[in-house]
């Protein structure tokens, strides 16, 4: 009964409201993400398996159920927002870190096709473009520097 009342609840939500908790749990595996080249080496194995472990049983099977249930293109409401934008570089940066990630998510990666074909995020991806690659060695040792850790 809760979970059937929770769902009629979550779909009678305004969009605006839908699209900051998509935001918010994206944004929780996004921090496990942007902290991983800061991991200690003993700890990046580990780090690294905790955001696999997560990414696939945690955060892409909630969008895939919610793209699958509604059937269409985006997650809210069927008009491009901030949680798909959000969605989208998090794929991104899972997939840089755990190449095969979305191999059990079909949706999530007709999902993905899509949104890289929209035109301003095809250029987005292209080589030479203004999108920040990851972190490397002197960043982390910068980084690690400015702050004192």
């Amino acid at each position: 009964m809760n979970e059937i009342t929770s769902v009629l609840f979550f779909y009678h939500l305004p969009l605006t409201n839908r699209i900051d908790m998509y935001v918010e749990g994206i944004s929780d595996l996004m921090q496990m993400i942007l902290m991983f080249p800061f991991s200690p080496p003993d700890a990046k194995e580990k780090n690294l398996e905790s955001i696999k472990e997560r990414a696939t049983n945690r955060y892409f099977p909630v969008f895939e159920k919610v793209l699958k249930q509604h059937d269409q293109d985006f997650l809210v409401g069927n008009k491009f927002s901030w949680a798909d934008v959000q969605l989208m570089e998090a794929i991104l940066a899972v997939e840089e870190k755990v190449p095969a990630v979305l191999s059990g998510f079909p949706q999530l990666q007709v999902f993905k096709t899509k949104m890289s074909n929209m035109p301003t995020i095809k250029k987005f991806l292209q080589p030479g473009s203004p999108r920040k690659p990851p972190p490397d060695a002197h960043y982390v040792e910068t980084v690690l520097k400015i702050f004192k850790i």
